[in-house]
């Protein structure tokens, strides 16, 4: 199951397993932001490899207006960022105390 949300702020809250077969709607949902855009990953349990995709294009497509930061992003998300190389295209912020 996946969920997103519009939290304070603007802030956009992603939670749940971001695969293949929640994608679409997670880039049906992504493809509503215009400005530059603080993704809260504190409830993402797992990414694929498609799920990364749809960040990707979200971060290619807000890149001229501020691009995409994340945050609150737990230690196996942030391995993942890390070994696919997705840590030097996104602005991650430490995760909150």
């Amino acid at each position: 199951m996946f969920e997103a949300e519009t939290i304070d702020g603007g802030e956009v809250r992603l939670m749940g397993r971001l695969d293949a077969a929640q994608a679409e709607k997670a880039q049906a949902f992504l493809d509503q932001l215009t400005g530059p855009t603080r993704l809260d990953l504190s409830g993402l349990e797992y990414i694929s490899s498609a799920g990364l995709g749809v960040l990707l294009k979200t971060q290619k497509r807000l890149m001229p207006v501020g691009g995409v930061t994340l945050t609150n992003v737990n230690h196996h998300i942030h391995d993942i960022f890390k070994y696919s190389g997705f840590d030097q295209i996104f602005k991650i912020e430490p995760a909150s105390a």
